[in-house]
């Protein structure tokens, strides 16, 4: 398996959306795909199927006008949750689309994700919430009012592609001094969460690529362990993971 782990692949400062040149991101995955790749969207919100579609489509648009065109792409969500084994050995190329964490996790759970994709030859792209649930046990970071009690579940089985937590989106938190419940997420909610954890954080345009034997982290990057959190790479660099 070929994985990119995304906060976002795409650039949204213009419209329609362009997928993302930083830190390689377009030349590596333009290398890894065949032409014409089959592709299958699993959905984040499985039941909401207007929006799902509209973000299949841009995401697809992004592609092709970046020269990869995602043509006759299939999407698995409640529809066509029981075609499931069917629709993965189908495609070559899967994106794990971005939205709630634990309603993704709980459709991932559903359909037997993790199983079906054990041995995958193929590509994966996660984003955002979709990164987050390709992680062996998954963080789910606090985002929606309510949030930030200690009844709500933080971590959830995941697929296993990862070892590592990866939270998306870190310049939006801090541009727009994002908080859940009045708490602010990272110093406040996520440094309490990573004590006797490490969490890797992601702005936009920084990704996580492994080949299925080494993984490199391309682009800036922090880590947040034990509520203290440390910068590990600029933009523009990388490192390897152990």
């Amino acid at each position: 398996m070929i994985l990119f782990l995304t906060s976002s692949p795409c650039v949204y400062k213009h419209s329609p959306a362009t997928l993302t040149e930083a830190n390689g991101f377009l030349l590596r995955i333009r290398a890894k795909l065949p032409p014409n790749p089959k592709t299958l969207f699993v959905a984040s919100s499985p039941a909401d199927h207007a929006m799902t579609d509209f973000y299949c489509g841009a995401m697809a648009g992004a592609f092709e006008r970046a020269g990869i065109p995602l043509t006759g792409w299939k999407l698995l969500d409640d529809l066509t949750a029981d075609r499931a084994r069917e629709l993965v050995a189908w495609s070559d190329f899967i994106i794990l689309m971005g939205g709630h964490v634990p309603t993704q996790n709980a459709f991932f759970e559903r359909v037997g994700l993790r199983r079906l994709l054990t041995g995958y030859p193929g590509v994966v792209m996660g984003i955002s919430a979709g990164t987050m649930n390709a992680a062996d046990t998954v963080y789910a970071q606090p985002e929606a009012d309510g949030e930030s009690k200690p009844s709500f579940r933080r971590f959830y089985p995941g697929l296993g592609l990862t070892k590592i937590n990866i939270c998306p989106h870190y310049q939006e938190v801090i541009e727009r001094n994002m908080t859940v419940d009045g708490h602010p997420i990272y110093p406040d909610l996520t440094a309490a969460d990573s004590m006797g954890r490490t969490f890797h954080i992601f702005p936009d345009g920084t990704y996580l690529y492994s080949d299925g034997k080494e993984s490199t982290i391309y682009g800036e990057c922090w880590q947040m362990r034990d509520g203290i959190q440390t910068k590990l790479t600029e933009n523009g660099g990388c490192i390897a993971l152990p």
